[in-house]
Parts: structure tokens; sequence; C-alpha cells
């Protein structure tokens, strides 16, 4: 789908000549490569620790999104590095394919928190902006381009750095939990539908029905096939994944990972929802309701503390009171920034 009013992003982007950072802390500002996943994790662990101790990006997550086939390392990715060798900061470019509606570039990344403060993020930024509208530059696509940064609100740095930058609060999230001690209230489908737990076999349609189910949603585009993989392997747990099934229809799905690691930041135990997706025909009929009931029971039957998501505070389907219905409260807050060409 493209916006017949508008020209081509590259007729509406001039690419930037790529921008060398200098900074007297860094002797080197290279590409990533395969061989720089343990350095870029040690320093997104480092940041979590400072920012959101409550969720660290695994190993595994950061293998993949280096090596994802959409990331160019050479021309995407950039590392700070010290004299002694060490790699103090991370930016990455990233725009995902499957353009229906706008083409976005990810800025992601930062700075270890042992340098902050002197400017590298302000190099590292300048970097990534002229990044990212080369990329948007070479676009054939008559659709809106946007560069995007988020900002968890813990780090306050973060989203006046994306201010100072250039971009644009656009949009605020929030973190919700829900105690599982209290009890569950008894929701069930007000349309025939099964629910199932999640198999591999369900994937195509689980796909297909996420990204239709997405379509009206804050900026979201269909997922790639490396991304929707990405969605359900790692930390992915399938047995805490349903799927509500009208017939052979997938009607809703609701996707569940498990990171121990985050317990101990977090301050107790329990699983993070991912994705709570119902079709647009199916909406309005308890499904999502009855989807959060099956993980909710399934997790207190392990004993757990809690289960946690996100959600568009001002996501158009009222999932925010769909969640705080279910028991859900929030406990933190992100912000989404956006550059807009």
């Amino acid at each position: 789908m493209t916006d017949d009013t508008l020209p081509p992003l590259r007729e509406r982007v001039t690419a930037p000549p790529t921008y060398r950072p200098q900074h007297p802390l860094i002797a080197d500002w290279r590409p990533a490569t395969a061989a720089d996943v343990d350095a870029v994790h040690e320093v997104y662990r480092a940041i979590a620790v400072q920012d959101h101790p409550n969720y660290v990006a695994t190993r595994e997550e950061v293998e993949e999104e280096l090596g994802y086939s959409f990331v160019d390392l050479e021309a995407d990715t950039l590392l700070a590095v010290t004299a002694d060798g060490r790699v103090v900061a991370v930016g990455v470019v990233m725009e995902p394919p499957r353009q229906e509606t706008l083409v976005r570039e990810f800025m992601n990344g930062g700075v270890h928190p042992e340098f902050r403060g002197q400017g590298i993020g302000r190099e590292l930024l300048a970097w990534q902006r002229a990044r990212g509208e080369q990329k948007l530059a070479a676009s054939e696509k008559t659709l809106p381009g946007w560069l995007v940064g988020y900002a968890d609100r813990r780090a306050p740095d973060r989203e006046r750095l994306l201010l100072a930058g250039g971009f644009e609060v656009a949009r605020y999230f929030r973190t919700m939990e829900r105690d599982l001690r209290d009890p569950i209230p008894e929701v069930s489908p007000t349309v025939d539908v099964r629910i199932v737990p999640y198999t591999s076999e369900l994937a195509d349609a689980v796909h297909v029905a996420r990204d239709d189910a997405f379509r009206d949603h804050w900026g979201s585009q269909p997922l790639s096939d490396e991304q929707f993989a990405g969605l359900v392997s790692g930390v992915f747990v399938p047995e805490l994944s349903f799927v509500a099934l009208a017939g052979d229809e997938v009607a809703g799905v609701l996707l569940t990972d498990v990171n121990e690691d985050d317990w101990e930041g977090q301050g107790f135990t329990g699983a993070y929802v991912s994705t709570v997706a119902v079709t647009r025909p199916y909406r309005g009929r308890r499904i999502a309701p009855t989807l959060l009931r099956s993980v909710l029971e399934a997790c207190a039957a392990r004993g757990w503390d809690k289960v946690v998501l996100d959600v568009d505070a001002e996501n158009p389907t009222g999932a925010l009171g769909l969640y705080t219905g279910m028991g859900f409260v929030t406990t933190q807050a992100e912000t989404g920034l956006v550059r807009a060409y």
C-alpha cells in the first residue's frame, strides 16, 4: 500500500554525507562484526542495569539483531572503542522490511553508563540520524518516513538526547504488572472459539493473524518471516502461549516469554506477554481477556508472582482498559520519539 499523494522518499529526503564521530575518549569508531556479539551484549546489559533493570536483552537477542539479513553490519552499525579495546557505545540503524504504510528507521543502542555525560551519545546519535536519512533517501516508497527512538522514563537523559537531535515525543507506552495472588476473573468468549496452546504447526496462521490485528496500531507494520521467527524463539515459551481458533481460523493469539535472568532485576518471578492480538472480525467477543485468563492461570499454577506486559497508552482497541479490567496496574513507562519526513 502506498500514499499516492506523496512523492517517493528519495525525492523528499536529501542523503547527507556519512557522519564521522569524533571524541577524545574514543580511539576508534568502527562497524560491528559477528564477533562483537559479546561486547555489544555487555554494553546492553550495563545500560539495562542502569536504565531498566526489570528487562535485559539476552545474548541471543543481540546475536539476532546483528544477524538480521536487513541489517548491513558495515553500513548500519557503529561501535565506539576506547584505546584499550573496550566497546563503550553501540549504534544500530534498523529498517525492517515489509513496509506497507510507513518506512521506519530504528535508532537502537546506547552508551555504557560509565561513559555517559561526556558527549559520546551526541556523536553516536548524529551518526545514526545521518545513516537513517541516507536509508530513507534511498527508498522509492511513496510513504511517510520515520526515524524512531525509545526512552525509558527512568532514563530522562535518553529522551533529552533524542529531543536535542530533532526528535519529537509521539507516543507513550505503559508497562503493566498483574499480581498472581489476586483472584483471576472468570471470563469466556461470546463466540464459539477454542483456546489451545501455541504449536509450531500454527506458526504461519498466527503470523498472519498477528499482522492483521496490528494493522491499525501506531507505527506497526507486518513482520518479516525473520522477525516473526525471532518472536517465537529464544525465551519464548510455547506452553504459556495460547491461540483462539474459530474453526480452523486463528481469531486471536497471546505469546509469552520467560527470561529468568530478568527476575532479579524485577524483584519477582513471572512471565512477559509480548503479544496480545485479536483479528478485527473477532474484536469485542471477549477473546483477549480469555487468552489473558489462560496465561494468568498457567503462571499462577507454576507458583510465580506476576505477569507483565506493555501497552500503547492510546491503543485504538481499548487494550489499556482491558488490561486494567483484568487486574493489571501500571508500574513503568516509555516514550516513543519520532523524526518524521
